[in-house]
């Protein structure tokens, strides 16, 4: 074989496994998981915190983050994925992930979401490359009882989160400096 036979041959043999690595997950079954503990985090945010059913029939979209990991030692970090959905059908996947220094040790795994009450904080939230949480995110916290999903103040703001499902050894669980960025899984 001459070289230029042999690079053609390399080529044209690795031409298929390239083109696989590139495929970003397309034909597996990540969006089928991501939905399903989706799903399951829905039911769970509705059973423990009935009110966010108010919350969510005022929403134009929300992004459920099921499951987020968060740990630390000195340095820390945090990454989930999850579903963005208007009027319960998924219409994108997004991952989360955050990176933190300072003093904190520690585990945790939460879930949470994301409610976009005015379709402009939708449609800068899908539009945008890499969405951070910042000054215009209001929490609603379980502490809070029944008046997660009434509050005038929370109606009125343009993204509401709330954090739910807290195990793990590490105090807090804050949306801050995160960053969403849009996936295929």
């Amino acid at each position: 074989m001459t070289a230029f036979s042999r690079r053609r041959f390399l080529a044209t043999a690795s031409a298929p496994l390239a083109l696989a690595a590139c495929g970003n997950g397309i034909g597996s079954d990540g969006a089928s998981r991501i939905d399903g503990r989706v799903d399951a985090a829905f039911n769970f945010m509705y059973d423990t915190l009935p009110d966010t059913q108010v919350l969510a029939g005022k929403a134009a979209g929300i992004l459920m983050m099921p499951v987020v990991t968060q740990a630390g030692f000195g340095f820390g970090g945090a990454y989930g994925r999850g579903a963005l959905r208007i009027d319960g059908v998924t219409v994108d996947y997004y991952s989360v992930a955050s990176a933190s220094v300072g003093l904190q040790i520690g585990g945790q795994q939460y879930s949470h979401a994301l409610f976009f009450m005015t379709q402009p904080a939708l449609a800068n939230f899908r539009s945008a490359p890499g969405w951070t949480a910042g000054a215009d995110l209001q929490y609603a916290t379980p502490s809070e009882g029944r008046n997660i999903g009434t509050d005038t103040n929370k109606l009125t703001m343009p993204v509401v989160a709330v954090v739910f499902g807290q195990a793990g050894l590490l105090a807090g669980a804050t949306l801050e400096g995160v960053k969403y960025t849009r996936i295929i899984p």
